[in-house]
């Protein structure tokens, strides 16, 4: 077994992309016309051999020795730089970009599925390049083609990492109390003042300079989140060739320490303090970017970009446990079969017992769930940007809103729940630093509170996706999921069956959404609403497990040890998780007040 093989599936991928996801049908577009499978799987082939041979072997490394400050400067080993130099020479900053700006126009799904290799092996090193990505994109997306040509492009050739900049000490996930400053100059420019927090990669050693996209506020503006502008705020400011010039006003106070993701910076901030005085006086130097009082909705891009990419670098973790774990679970003897009394007998490796094959089982059923969602929604996005027709592009807008928290939150529940069992698979030894499990359990963890906690995800989920338009996002979600249960009663025989119990939990969505919000009561609907992201996560999951079963018929070779370890999955995500919805929805329907009713005196 490959390095490779402990990271991601390559089956699994070719499988979701070409015999699901078909996405060599996108090469008939013009935006894609110069791809080919061949060229897809070049691509997945050189980010599985960069991230084997530059990502994974300083994972461990990057974890125990943590960036430090010394003198001002940031020092990290020395190892994630040259890993981030090699990912730059692949190109893979530009693997989605237009081929205007030095990009290769890739499919948004096949670019998931070639950035998973690097999460997977390295989830701290490739925050770097993936906040940049997002960073870039948003300002191809709003910015002026100056910005673009300023700050896109070194961005794309991996001279430049970006940034944002949201949270602030006293607002945490509160974005309508940030109180950072943006004064007007005379030449155009603004002057920030004003803290931020938790700002991942926000300072460094690793790159020529760093491109914050930072949230403020202009004088006289409305109060709220409507207030909020956003800024190019650069670490080093650019003369008029482009050159690096003087410092600006931007100060690392300090490096926050978590958790996981040690390989990867997490600062607070100064801007405007005076330390650095760019062009003889006090404050960040930054630029509009769009219009005043519209930075929060330039910012989603960046954010909901984001979400999806957390949910995939939780997938991705949680699938390198499980295969670490079904490695180990082949190799490791321990016991014997419960008939086999003889304690003279050879030992088993600890596969053949029922109770590892279920957590290994349950590990499988999450993480290859998670990775369909993820790439279906990159499939969303190609078609929301390429599709033909007009209506076929707003049908993969209205998806891909909704199923956003969705796809964020699932995986960072549940392929840490992987997580938690390939560590419980090593027994003792997971428990250890020896093995990479424990790792990737504490590096997951921190993707529940990454752009947004459940609770966060839920409320925008309950509160506001499945009531746009009227309901229209969740009636087509409903739609879409009914129309492969129908496929799927057609097929007969085992699909069939999982069609039955999908249809029941798809209905169920219907009738408890109307209840929830029939009262009249935001505050009563919304009260239990993490249930509900809960449930209807799970419901979701349940719908791309029978799209992976209906593929796996169509395969041409549903029978072999690959296609039969789907249907298994499919199986045990249908007996065993999707029941669970039935007491969650049963708690929403009741419209239970426990939590409203609880004072705080009661605590």
């Amino acid at each position: 077994m490959s390095s490779s093989d402990l990271l991601l599936s390559r089956r699994d991928l070719a499988f979701l992309l070409y015999d699901w996801l078909d996405v060599t049908r996108l090469t008939e577009r013009p935006r894609y016309a110069e791809h080919s499978r061949e060229t897809f799987d070049a691509v997945l082939d050189l980010a599985a051999r960069v991230a084997t041979e530059r990502f994974a072997p300083h994972n461990r490394a990057a974890d125990t020795a943590e960036p430090t400050v010394d003198g001002g400067h940031v020092r990290t080993i020395p190892q994630v730089k040259a890993a981030l130099e090699a990912f730059a020479g692949t190109g893979l900053f530009a693997a989605t970009l237009d081929e205007s700006v030095g990009g290769m126009q890739l499919p948004h799904a096949v670019a998931a599925a070639t950035f998973a290799w690097f999460q997977a092996a390295n989830v701290g090193t490739s925050a770097y390049p993936f906040l940049t990505l997002g960073n870039a994109n948003l300002l191809l997306a709003h910015g002026s083609a100056e910005q673009v040509d300023t700050w896109v492009r070194p961005m794309v050739a991996g001279r430049f990492f970006g940034t944002m900049c949201l949270s602030e000490p006293q607002a945490g996930s509160s974005l309508a109390d940030l109180t950072t400053r943006a004064e007007p100059q005379d030449d155009g420019t603004y002057r920030l003042t004003g803290t931020k927090m938790w700002i991942s990669a926000g300072d460094h050693e690793l790159a020529e300079n760093i491109v914050h996209l930072v949230l403020a506020r202009i004088p006289g503006g409305p109060p709220g989140v409507k207030g909020l502008s956003l800024f190019v705020v650069p670490k080093v400011l650019l003369d008029d060739d482009g050159a690096l010039g003087p410092r600006n006003d931007v100060v690392l106070v300090g490096l926050n320490h978590k958790l996981g993701y040690r390989g990867t910076t997490n600062t607070l901030l100064t801007f405007g303090e005076g330390v650095h005085r760019p062009y003889g006086r006090a404050g960040a130097v930054g630029y509009l970017v769009g219009t005043p009082h519209h930075g929060l909705a330039l910012m989603f891009h960046m954010m909901n970009e984001a979400r999806i990419g957390i949910g995939a670098g939780a997938t991705a973790l949680g699938y390198t446990g499980y295969l670490k774990s079904v490695a180990y679970a082949r190799q490791r003897p321990q016991g014997r079969p419960v008939a086999d009394k003889d304690p003279t007998t050879p030992q088993v490796p600890i596969i053949a017992h029922p109770d590892v094959r279920r957590m290994l089982l349950a590990q499988k059923s999450y993480v290859e769930g998670a990775l369909a969602l993820v790439l279906y929604c990159g499939r969303l996005l190609d078609e929301e940007k390429t599709a033909p027709a007009e209506a076929d592009r707003e049908r993969a807008h209205l998806l891909l809103e909704l199923l956003t928290p969705i796809a964020k939150s699932w995986p960072s529940q549940w392929c840490l729940a992987a997580n938690d069992l390939a560590i419980q698979v090593h027994g003792g030894y997971g428990y250890t630093r020896d093995y990479d499990v424990e790792q990737h359990w504490r590096d997951n963890r921190l993707n529940a509170i990454h752009e947004g906690t459940h609770g966060i995800q839920a409320l925008d989920l309950l509160g506001r996706k499945v009531t746009m338009r009227d309901g229209a996002a969740l009636e087509l979600l409903l739609e879409t999921m009914r129309a492969t249960a129908d496929r799927a009663w057609k097929a007969d025989g085992f699909a069939a069956d999982l069609a039955g119990r999908l249809a029941t939990a798809v209905d169920r969505i219907a009738v408890v959404t109307r209840r929830l919000w029939a009262p009249g009561d935001p505050e009563l609907a919304l009260a239990n609403a993490s249930v509900y992201l809960a449930a209807v996560g799970h419901v979701v999951i349940a719908w791309m497990w029978l799209e992976q079963v209906l593929a796996v018929e169509a395969s041409g070779s549903p029978a072999d040890e690959f296609c039969a370890g789907k249907r298994a999955a499919a199986r045990y995500f249908y007996r065993w998780e999707l029941p669970t919805v039935t007491a969650q929805f049963d708690l929403l329907e009741s419209l239970d007040r426990t939590t409203l009713d609880m004072r705080e005196t009661w605590f």
